[in-house]
């Protein structure tokens, strides 16, 4: 074999402002810079990251810098919102962010760094964020009506109006009012439960939708299901959505841009923007335009895997 044919080491995954992909169509996907903002818009940002930096610990002799100096934009869509996939090897702040955005310690505050959503720095949790876990978070002790209800309840809402509310979110979330108002958690498969925390979050009408790998407990059939769900709820609600996932593919179909993060300590590598879901996620992922982006990205998350394994 010549020197030509030999196959060639697998780049490591720079910043996005030297990124030589930046333009690059892949697949249903095109490569962006990801600093860059349209300079006539005076609107303020949804959610704004400016060199942020998280280490945990700091100064101890345990130590660990989850995220290093990232920056992002994400503008206001008004009447639409925006849905982030993020993506990342494991490890690589993935949730820091996440949390950063929501207000949660010990995530929050940065060590370094601003935070601000709609312009203002992020103090803590609010009502403008809401966030739906991985892990099934009901109150085991209340029914699905009373779950869905809770955040309405300790903002005062009258009984009669939450309890309406609830009625209707539950339906919007694919649950039968009559047959599951009145279960309680442990009667509820687990895609069920997570419809739950869905409508739990969306009744209080939040401006940032936070999803920590949501459906990662699900089966693959049940998740397909959650995928189409999720976008047609978010496409009512005209949030902003930013949704982590180890899931390539439905970072793919549910994001309009997708932001890959770097081996730990995370920096953002690549951002792409992506053709938005108008079919179903069983018949989209098959296409052949989209297994183009899944392997570009594939391809670079596995750089990074072997790069931190290699210790570089």
């Amino acid at each position: 074999m010549n020197e030509s044919a030999q196959p060639q080491p697998s780049k490591q995954i720079g910043s996005a402002t030297d990124n030589e992909d930046i333009g690059k169509d892949v697949g249903v996907a095109t490569v962006v810079a990801s600093d860059c903002v349209d300079a006539e818009d005076d609107r303020v940002p949804v959610v704004e990251f400016s060199n942020v930096t998280k280490t945990y610990n700091a100064g101890g002799a345990n130590a660990f810098t989850a995220i290093k100096d990232v920056s992002f934009v994400v503008q206001d869509k008004p009447d639409e919102g925006e849905f982030i996939g993020v993506l990342g090897p494991s490890g690589c702040g993935k949730s820091t962010i996440l949390k950063l955005i929501a207000g949660l310690s010990p995530q929050h505050p940065p060590t370094t760094g601003s935070v601000k959503v709609l312009g203002k720095e992020v103090v803590g949790p609010g009502a403008d964020r809401g966030m739906v876990f991985q892990d099934y978070t009901s109150f085991d002790h209340r029914t699905v009506l009373e779950n869905v209800t809770f955040g309405l309840e300790c903002h005062g809402v009258s009984r009669a109006i939450r309890e309406e509310l609830g009625r209707h979110w539950i339906e919007q979330v694919g649950l039968d009012v009559a047959n599951d108002a009145s279960k309680y958690p442990h009667e509820l498969s687990g895609g069920m439960r997570q419809r739950v925390a869905i409508a739990r979050s969306l009744i209080l009408k939040p401006r940032v939708i936070l999803m920590d790998e949501p459906f990662g407990a699900l089966d693959p059939q049940t998740r397909l299901n959650m995928q189409d769900l999720l976008v047609e709820l978010w496409r009512k609600v005209e949030a902003t959505v930013f949704f982590v996932t180890h899931s390539i593919e439905e970072a793919v179909y549910l994001g309009d841009r997708v932001y890959v993060l770097s081996s730990s300590p995370g920096t953002l590598a690549r951002e792409l923007e992506v053709e938005p879901p108008n079919r179903p996620a069983a018949e989209m992922q098959r296409e052949q335009e989209f297994q183009e982006t899944i392997f570009y990205l594939r391809d670079l998350i596995a750089a990074e895997e072997a790069l931190k394994q290699a210790g570089l």
